[in-house]
């Protein structure tokens, strides 16, 4: 009897996914609850896992494709599920590696320009050694591969007179522009942004389109943090089991200074500003995928160690995409710490539809002046990117600098200043 593989709900206000890859064959054999594909939505990458056991029968929508939930991606059809895999362990177990190290290109759905050339030239794209990502075939190394049989590809000849052709001015150019343009890259590999990449700019963009954003900065000396965080990072591991860093001061801080400064917790709603008496603090991690922003709910309700906790599990799951949608929505404020780039100062963009965003940078040792006395202490640059719809300049200032003086003065955290 055949299952049905179909797209999962995908949560809240997601109606559509984009096929990532498939990661089986048609015929290969199929144990129950088994990855058999990716789907790439605007915020999230998820696996979908096989309803039954047996042989996939069919894939019906390739790798590339847009899918609504409920569509029917392939079939599940009976056969011997378990004693497949065995064979195929002892048959060839070499056969699988020279497969995987060079065809994988031939898998993957070849670009326009690339399969042009193939067909141009009566080539075979499995011979051919890829080098692009994820083992796609690129127009570079068709063209190498081209140079080494001692072939020459034929250039298009056709748009090389669009000049005299003054009846039909709008048409000429174009027609010929694509195809006068690809040939002079020859190593520039064309890829099609994924859905995350795609939500990703346009919320950025949507920020700068909607919000009266503005950046002010200040800097903050680490030393009482840092001497705090050496003292006791030994002893707070082995109680919680979690690493003491940086992240959790700074989280602390900006709750302190939300607290004072509610504006900046806040977010318009048309006419309207809804101040959030909640925390829920965006920390943005650094995917292969582009940048998420998942949310640490009630973090002014959680300890030291609860928000450590917390963000090393978000960002082990931002980093292997098993983020759910419930982890990236519903924030209030967003900490952004491009230092660990190296970066020593930026204007981070905010996170719509919240109103602030704290921008952390790289510690760097940097004279200054105490008590008269010319020292080197360990400085990091604080930039707070804000709506100036609904957060006002000093209000603005005013924050960070409470930020500043929570960070300088680590024991307000448990006095309660």
């Amino acid at each position: 009897m055949s299952a049905n593989i179909v797209v999962p709900a995908l949560g809240e206000s997601v109606t559509e996914a984009t096929v990532a890859k498939w990661m089986k064959s048609v015929g290969d054999p199929i144990k129950v609850d088994e990855p058999l594909l990716e789907l790439e939505t605007d915020k999230v990458t998820l696996e979908v896992f096989a309803p039954a056991a047996g042989t996939l029968s069919e894939i019906r929508v390739d790798a590339g494709s847009t899918v609504e939930v409920g569509a029917v991606l392939g079939v599940i059809g009976d056969g011997a599920a378990a004693p497949a895999p065995k064979p195929a362990a002892t048959e060839a177990p070499k056969a699988p590696a020279k497969e995987a190290a060079k065809p994988a290109a031939a898998a993957e759905p070849l670009a326009p320009a690339v399969r042009k050339l193939i067909e141009e030239n009566n080539l075979d794209a499995k011979e051919i050694a890829a080098s692009g990502k994820d083992g796609r075939l690129t127009k570079g190394d068709v063209l190498a591969f081209l140079e080494a049989r001692g072939k020459t590809t034929i250039a298009p000849v056709a748009p090389t007179t669009p000049a005299p052709t003054p009846a039909a001015p709008p048409a000429a150019p174009s027609a010929p522009a694509p195809a006068v343009a690809r040939p002079a890259g020859a190593r520039e590999e064309r890829v099609r942004m994924t859905r995350l990449r795609k939500r990703i700019a346009e919320r950025l963009k949507q920020a700068q389109n909607t919000a009266a954003m503005l950046t002010t900065f200040n800097e903050v000396d680490m030393s009482n943090v840092m001497a705090l965080r050496n003292l006791h990072k030994d002893a707070f591991e082995k109680k919680h089991g979690v690493k003491l860093g940086f992240m959790s001061f700074f989280v602390k801080a900006a709750i302190v200074a939300l607290k004072e400064i509610p504006a900046v917790n806040g977010e318009i709603d048309g006419e309207d500003i809804v101040y959030k008496n909640h925390y829920d603090v965006g920390v943005a991690v650094g995917t292969e995928q582009g940048l998420v922003v998942p949310v640490v709910r009630d973090a002014d309700q959680l300890t030291f160690a609860a928000i450590e906790a917390k963000i090393t599990e978000l960002g082990r799951k931002a980093r292997d995409g098993k983020l759910t949608i419930e982890e990236l929505t519903g924030g209030t404020f967003t900490i952004s710490n491009g230092g660990v780039y190296g970066s020593l100062l930026s204007t981070p963009i905010l996170n719509a539809p919240q109103s602030g965003i704290l921008g952390m940078h790289r510690i760097e040792e940097r004279p200054v002046v105490r008590n008269g006395q010319i020292v080197a202490r360990p400085m990091m640059n604080l930039a707070l990117s804000y709506d100036h719809r609904i957060v006002d300049g000093k209000d603005a200032v005013t924050f960070l600098v409470r930020v500043k003086e929570c960070l300088e003065d680590p024991q307000r955290f448990v006095l309660e200043l």
